[in-house]
Protein backbone atom coordinates (compact mmCIF):
# COMPACT_ATOMS: atom_id res chain seq x y z
CA UNK A 1 0.00 0.00 0.00
CA UNK A 2 2.84 2.42 0.86
CA UNK A 3 4.49 1.68 -2.49
CA UNK A 4 1.26 2.52 -4.30
CA UNK A 5 1.03 5.88 -2.51
CA UNK A 6 4.69 6.66 -3.34
CA UNK A 7 4.11 5.83 -7.00
CA UNK A 8 0.98 7.98 -7.08
CA UNK A 9 2.82 10.95 -5.52
CA UNK A 10 5.69 10.57 -7.98
CA UNK A 11 3.19 10.48 -10.87
CA UNK A 12 1.55 13.69 -9.60
CA UNK A 13 4.94 15.41 -9.28
CA UNK A 14 6.01 14.27 -12.75
CA UNK A 15 2.70 15.41 -14.24
CA UNK A 16 3.02 18.81 -12.59
CA UNK A 17 6.55 19.27 -13.89
CA UNK A 18 5.45 18.35 -17.41
CA UNK A 19 2.54 20.80 -17.27
CA UNK A 20 4.84 23.55 -16.00
CA UNK A 21 7.41 22.84 -18.70
CA UNK A 22 4.78 22.89 -21.45
CA UNK A 23 3.38 26.11 -19.99
CA UNK A 24 6.84 27.66 -20.11
CA UNK A 25 7.30 26.68 -23.75
CA UNK A 26 3.94 28.01 -24.82
CA UNK A 27 4.15 31.26 -22.84
CA UNK A 28 7.70 31.99 -24.00
CA UNK A 29 8.59 33.66 -20.71
CA UNK A 30 10.99 32.68 -17.97
CA UNK A 31 8.20 32.35 -15.39
CA UNK A 32 6.33 29.19 -14.64
CA UNK A 33 2.83 28.94 -16.07
CA UNK A 34 0.02 28.38 -13.65
CA UNK A 35 -1.27 24.87 -13.31
CA UNK A 36 -4.49 23.37 -12.04
CA UNK A 37 -2.53 20.80 -10.03
CA UNK A 38 -1.80 21.91 -6.49
CA UNK A 39 1.82 21.92 -5.38
CA UNK A 40 2.71 19.49 -2.64
CA UNK A 41 5.45 20.03 -0.05
CA UNK A 42 7.56 17.37 -1.78
CA UNK A 43 7.65 19.50 -4.95
CA UNK A 44 9.53 22.27 -3.17
CA UNK A 45 12.63 20.09 -3.14
CA UNK A 46 12.37 19.46 -6.88
CA UNK A 47 14.90 21.55 -8.84
CA UNK A 48 13.38 24.21 -11.09
CA UNK A 49 13.43 23.45 -14.79
CA UNK A 50 13.70 27.14 -15.58
CA UNK A 51 17.03 27.61 -13.82
CA UNK A 52 19.41 28.86 -16.53
CA UNK A 53 22.58 27.85 -14.70
CA UNK A 54 21.67 24.17 -14.31
CA UNK A 55 21.83 21.65 -17.10
CA UNK A 56 18.65 19.61 -17.06
CA UNK A 57 17.12 17.18 -19.48
CA UNK A 58 14.39 18.86 -21.47
CA UNK A 59 12.25 16.38 -23.43
CA UNK A 60 10.88 19.21 -25.59
CA UNK A 61 14.29 20.25 -26.91
CA UNK A 62 15.41 18.24 -29.94
CA UNK A 63 18.67 16.37 -29.39
CA UNK A 64 20.28 18.14 -32.36
CA UNK A 65 19.82 21.60 -30.86
CA UNK A 66 23.08 23.52 -30.65
CA UNK A 67 23.99 24.96 -27.27
CA UNK A 68 23.58 28.69 -26.88
CA UNK A 69 26.82 30.54 -26.21
CA UNK A 70 26.07 32.94 -23.39
CA UNK A 71 29.72 33.89 -22.85
CA UNK A 72 31.11 37.39 -23.26
CA UNK A 73 30.94 38.75 -26.82
CA UNK A 74 33.54 40.77 -28.65
CA UNK A 75 33.94 42.06 -32.20
CA UNK A 76 36.25 41.25 -35.07
CA UNK A 77 37.35 43.40 -38.00
CA UNK A 78 38.83 42.18 -41.28
CA UNK A 79 40.31 44.99 -43.42
CA UNK A 80 39.85 42.66 -46.42
CA UNK A 81 37.00 40.15 -46.50
CA UNK A 82 37.36 38.93 -50.08
CA UNK A 83 40.27 37.96 -52.28
CA UNK A 84 40.57 37.09 -55.94
CA UNK A 85 43.42 34.85 -56.98
CA UNK A 86 42.86 35.98 -60.57
CA UNK A 87 43.77 33.45 -63.24
CA UNK A 88 45.21 30.25 -61.79
CA UNK A 89 45.94 26.78 -63.14
CA UNK A 90 44.05 23.60 -62.37
CA UNK A 91 45.76 21.36 -59.77
CA UNK A 92 47.59 24.35 -58.30
CA UNK A 93 47.93 25.37 -54.65
CA UNK A 94 46.95 28.96 -53.90
CA UNK A 95 47.37 30.62 -50.53
CA UNK A 96 46.01 33.86 -49.08
CA UNK A 97 46.08 35.19 -45.52
CA UNK A 98 43.14 37.20 -44.16
CA UNK A 99 44.28 39.49 -41.34
CA UNK A 100 41.93 40.47 -38.52
CA UNK A 101 41.84 42.51 -35.30
CA UNK A 102 39.89 41.94 -32.10
CA UNK A 103 38.10 45.30 -31.89
CA UNK A 104 36.09 44.41 -28.78
CA UNK A 105 36.72 44.48 -25.05
CA UNK A 106 36.79 40.71 -24.45
CA UNK A 107 39.25 38.02 -25.63
CA UNK A 108 38.35 36.76 -29.12
CA UNK A 109 37.93 32.99 -29.33
CA UNK A 110 37.59 31.50 -32.81
CA UNK A 111 35.88 28.15 -32.39
CA UNK A 112 35.86 27.11 -36.04
CA UNK A 113 36.65 28.10 -39.62
CA UNK A 114 35.25 26.01 -42.47
CA UNK A 115 35.62 26.20 -46.20
CA UNK A 116 32.55 25.81 -48.42
CA UNK A 117 34.12 22.73 -50.01
CA UNK A 118 37.10 20.44 -49.52
CA UNK A 119 39.17 22.48 -51.97
CA UNK A 120 39.21 25.46 -49.57
CA UNK A 121 41.05 24.79 -46.31
CA UNK A 122 41.44 27.49 -43.64
CA UNK A 123 43.87 27.55 -40.70
CA UNK A 124 42.99 29.77 -37.74
CA UNK A 125 44.48 30.61 -34.33
CA UNK A 126 43.34 28.24 -31.58
CA UNK A 127 44.36 30.51 -28.67
CA UNK A 128 42.32 33.55 -27.56
CA UNK A 129 43.24 36.90 -29.12
CA UNK A 130 43.41 39.72 -26.55
CA UNK A 131 41.41 42.94 -27.09
CA UNK A 132 43.29 45.06 -29.61
CA UNK A 133 45.30 42.01 -30.72
CA UNK A 134 45.41 40.69 -34.24
CA UNK A 135 45.75 37.38 -36.02
CA UNK A 136 45.65 35.60 -39.36
CA UNK A 137 43.41 33.11 -41.09
CA UNK A 138 45.39 31.35 -43.80
CA UNK A 139 43.30 29.91 -46.63
CA UNK A 140 44.65 27.38 -49.11
CA UNK A 141 42.61 26.90 -52.29
CA UNK A 142 43.37 23.86 -54.45
CA UNK A 143 41.01 23.85 -57.44
CA UNK A 144 41.96 20.36 -58.59
CA UNK A 145 40.12 19.75 -61.88
CA UNK A 146 37.67 22.64 -61.40
CA UNK A 147 37.52 25.06 -64.31
CA UNK A 148 36.17 28.49 -65.08
CA UNK A 149 35.05 31.11 -62.58
CA UNK A 150 35.02 29.81 -59.01
CA UNK A 151 33.72 31.44 -55.85
CA UNK A 152 34.24 29.87 -52.39
CA UNK A 153 33.59 30.96 -48.83
CA UNK A 154 35.21 30.49 -45.44
CA UNK A 155 32.83 30.70 -42.47
CA UNK A 156 34.56 31.90 -39.30
CA UNK A 157 32.69 31.12 -36.05
CA UNK A 158 33.71 33.07 -32.94
CA UNK A 159 32.36 34.69 -29.77
CA UNK A 160 31.18 37.69 -31.81
CA UNK A 161 27.79 39.11 -32.67
CA UNK A 162 26.85 37.78 -35.17
CA UNK A 163 28.67 34.54 -34.37
CA UNK A 164 29.66 33.87 -37.98
CA UNK A 165 31.70 35.98 -40.40
CA UNK A 166 31.92 35.03 -44.08
CA UNK A 167 35.16 35.50 -46.05
CA UNK A 168 35.16 35.08 -49.84
CA UNK A 169 37.75 33.88 -52.33
CA UNK A 170 37.43 33.63 -56.08
CA UNK A 171 39.49 32.64 -59.08
CA UNK A 172 39.33 31.93 -62.76
CA UNK A 173 40.66 28.40 -63.08
CA UNK A 174 42.33 27.90 -66.45
CA UNK A 175 41.77 24.56 -68.15
CA UNK A 176 44.64 22.11 -68.03
CA UNK A 177 44.32 19.99 -71.19
CA UNK A 178 45.55 16.96 -69.22
CA UNK A 179 43.05 17.33 -66.31
CA UNK A 180 39.71 15.47 -66.14
CA UNK A 181 36.62 17.66 -66.67
CA UNK A 182 34.44 18.60 -63.67
CA UNK A 183 31.39 20.85 -63.32
CA UNK A 184 32.25 24.52 -62.66
CA UNK A 185 30.27 24.74 -59.38
CA UNK A 186 32.13 21.98 -57.45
Amino acid sequence: MKDTIKIALLAIIAGTLIIQTIGQRSSGSGTMASSSVAATPSMAATPSLSSPDKKTFDPLTPPTATPVDNGPKTSIAFPVMQHSFGKIKQNSENEYTFKFTNTGKEPLVISDAKGSCGCTVPEYPKEPIAPGGSGDIKVVYKPGAQQGNQSKTVTVTANTEPAQTILNISAEVLVDPNAPKVEAGH
